[in-house]
């Protein structure tokens, strides 16, 4: 840290945007998921209503990060970043709107469209502001702020709800994203337009020798498809960001039905800060890992590939989260450490973008792997609508849950073998002409 110290430290500040923005945004997209078990009383919105108001949100994220990737890739990260944001908060406060499915599914399409655009962003302006030894770590602590926004819903949406209503939900956490976007443009710019940066760091941000010089010449977005890495990132993505999404939207769900014997709003918030606060911890010291490994002379991609190895083994005992025997306080720590090591994952799987290429087309291709994701969370959605509606009517949505907590611990591993095992790229940066 004393290297860091020396040249300035504005890149850190750089970070502490995104991860404001990062914060915002699963906020945002959270307040739904506790407002899960209201909506079913309330609205009657019940286990496939509910699936499919996920699965429109999911689908329109997806499809629309391929067009967010290319236009921040176009017009730039501090135009395209600050839109994003701009339209997902109007979006946010839009479901106040809502009076059934119809209504929420309208304005979780809206959400999806515009969120899209944070991923593909943030990857791109850690890329344009880090050295790729730099890269995961701060990765990781942007990527933190998933989780923050996450501890974030469960204290604030009850206490908000129980004041004024569910709709006020919407209306106050999407108005946060308005102080973003003053801040961004603020302070926001190219490393090489900014004015306050010292030349010491400037010089150390562009350090990576593979990089100086890059050509900013556009690159048609199929293109892409023709490289491995693209599809290695595609398919580590596919398999493992679904098992976030169920996380995010159906944790609330089961903590109310079946682990918390009938918890409502305003009283599962505690595990829910448990649960999201380790993950933290797993985001920021999954980059922490790979980058110690960097910096003791391991290449980026072994670095990358061994500590995956590592939080995939981690997620297995998730198994168990909803076996006889597990209290619930058991299964939510069991839930905490699968959910922590999906965020170090994270960290180190958007890393490998930036790894393999140009800056120029490290939106585009982050675009592709997040669309990946946000289908097959598609996918998980409705599969587990289907299921969790079944074993309801049975009078057992505790079996439903058990086969859910068996597809997310196999997810990692198995998305590890294709990434790194059958499917390896070569272990160096693509040439894109």
């Amino acid at each position: 840290m004393a290297e860091t110290t020396k040249i300035g430290n504005y890149r850190w500040t750089v970070c502490a945007l995104i991860f404001f923005a990062t914060t915002i945004n699963y906020l945002d997209r959270q307040v739904i998921g506790i407002l899960k078990p209201l909506l079913e009383s309330d609205l009657n919105i019940g286990e496939v209503q509910y699936a499919n108001i996920v699965t429109i949100f999911q689908l329109f994220y997806g499809v629309s990060m391929l067009l967010a990737g290319r236009l921040i890739d176009k017009f730039g990260t501090k135009i395209g970043y600050g839109l994003s944001v701009l339209l997902w908060s109007i979006a946010a406060m839009g479901h106040a709107l809502a009076k059934g499915v119809i209504g929420f599914g309208f304005w979780r399409a809206l959400l999806g469209m515009s969120e899209s655009g944070n991923f593909p962003a943030a990857n791109k302006a850690i890329a344009e502001w880090f050295p790729k030894k730099e890269r995961a770590l701060a990765i990781g602590i942007f990527n933190s702020g998933t989780n923050v926004g996450a501890i974030v819903a469960p204290i604030a949406v009850p206490a908000i709800v129980i004041a004024w209503g569910w709709q006020a939900a919407f209306i106050i956490t999407g108005a946060i994203g308005f102080i973003w976007i003053v801040l961004w443009f603020l302070f926001y710019e190219l490393p090489e337009k900014k004015r306050k940066l010292s030349a010491a760091e400037l010089v150390y941000i562009k350090s990576d020798i593979d990089e100086q010089n890059e050509s900013e010449k556009p690159v048609p977005w199929m293109s892409l498809l023709k490289f491995r890495q693209t599809w290695i990132f595609f398919i580590g993505k596919a398999l493992t960001d679904p098992i976030w999404w169920f996380y995010l939207f159906w944790i609330p769900g089961w903590l109310s039905t079946v682990r918390g014997a009938g918890l409502d709003i305003k009283s599962f918030g505690l595990p829910l800060v448990v649960i999201y606060t380790s993950t933290t911890i797993g985001s920021v010291g999954g980059g922490l890992l790979s980058s110690f490994m960097i910096k003791k002379g391991v290449t980026p991609y072994n670095a990358r590939k061994y500590t995956m190895l590592i939080f995939a083994l981690l997620v297995i005992p998730v198994f168990f989260a909803q076996s006889a025997g597990v209290s619930t306080w058991g299964a939510v720590a069991l839930i905490s450490l699968a959910a922590s090591s999906h965020q170090a994952w994270s960290a180190n799987i958007f890393a490998t973008v930036s790894d393999s290429f140009p800056k120029r087309v490290i939106s585009s291709v982050t675009s592709i792997g997040g669309m990946a994701g946000a289908i097959g969370g598609a996918f998980v959605s409705i599969l587990a609508g289907q299921i969790l509606n079944f074993f309801k009517k049975t009078g057992h949505i505790e079996t439903g849950y058990t086969v859910m907590f068996s597809i997310a611990a196999c997810a990692y591993i198995l998305a590890w073998f294709i990434m790194f095992v059958f499917a390896a790229p070569k272990n160096k940066k693509v040439a894109i002409d």
